[in-house]
């Protein structure tokens, strides 16, 4: 598949209009003086479905031809792509059928049915996720769209940095959670079109560091079950994600699974909104690397909402 371009994003912002949502940035005087920098919040978790791929989803289902319908879309998701594509398959009348890790929370694989989507439970690992998506697609004759290897699913979420940049003047920064890849992969494209001064951070957990270790080697480095709290985040990166990574981030910083956790807290208590793990990376990033970030206009972007409320890590 190509690599996605500057068009593709303008193409992707109009087709997805309709069904998505323009999030608010918000701002906490509090976080600010914990940070020592300005932050703006571009709050995706507020997003339909309750994460930024809502953006990827919707571009690639409603980007499909009126022949594919019938079969409809699958996908391999750790739960918010999963999520998001029922969503779209919802809103275009297509079946979608999402392979998940057993161990992914009930939450996210209640949000796909909720949709209606079919959730088939697979072992929490890429091999095992891959193998039992191959006989699904085989079955089926769906349309793979990939959870973030797709210029399509790339192309959607890059229209959220696109209003980010919008809303928000001056920034220095942004930094955004990296698992796969396509939503550091959009903020690439977005940036180096729209503002390419502006640095780009990828923020990962210590204990999926995949992306730390290829872009420190130069080449992608892939762990096949790694073990950490931010679960969406567990995937490694491909070609098409690599290809924006390598090219335009300009360093990917780690955290430890007590700095996510208390991540989390914080966004709650001064934003009073509710971000999984996957999403307080983010901050976690910059509230670690002061030094990087002191006295500069930053964007964060909090990726997704769908955490088990039973079960809040901080409390």
């Amino acid at each position: 598949m190509a690599i996605p371009g500057w068009e593709d994003v303008l193409a992707a912002h109009e087709r997805i209009n309709p069904y998505v949502l323009r999030t608010p940035v918000l701002a906490s005087p509090l976080l600010d003086k914990l940070a020592g920098a300005e932050l703006f919040f571009k709050c995706e978790a507020l997003q339909r479905a309750g994460a930024f791929k809502a953006r990827g989803a919707v571009n690639a289902v409603f980007a499909l031809p009126v022949s594919q319908l019938a079969n409809g879309v699958a996908t391999h998701s750790s739960g918010n792509h999963g999520t998001c594509l029922s969503y779209a398959a919802n809103r275009r009348g297509m079946p979608c059928t999402v392979v998940m890790p057993r161990t992914a929370p009930q939450a996210k694989k209640d949000a796909v049915r909720a949709f209606g989507g079919k959730v088939v439970e697979c072992e929490p690992s890429t091999s095992s996720r891959e193998a039992v998506f191959a006989e699904v697609v085989a079955a089926s004759g769906a349309e793979f769209v990939h959870p973030y290897n797709d210029a399509r699913v790339i192309a959607g979420q890059a229209t959220c940095s696109r209003e980010l940049i919008e809303q928000v003047d001056g920034l220095v920064a942004v930094v955004a959670p990296i698992g796969g890849g396509g939503m550091v992969s959009g903020t690439c494209l977005t940036l180096s079109n729209l503002s390419p001064k502006v640095r780009v951070y990828a923020a990962e957990p210590e204990q999926a560091d995949d992306a730390y270790r290829s872009f420190k080697a130069g080449y992608i480095i892939a762990d096949d079950a790694p073990t950490t709290i931010a679960d969406g985040l567990k995937v490694p990166l491909k070609d098409l994600t690599w290809h924006f990574v390598q090219r335009y981030v300009t360093d990917v910083l780690t955290v430890s699974e007590a700095e996510i956790i208390d991540a989390m807290g914080l966004i709650w208590k001064h934003l009073k909104v509710t971000a999984e793990p996957s999403s307080a990376v983010a901050l976690a990033t910059v509230l670690k690397n002061r030094d990087i970030f002191a006295g500069q206009r930053v964007g964060v972007i909090l990726t997704g909402g769908n955490v088990n409320l039973d079960k809040l890590p901080w409390q």
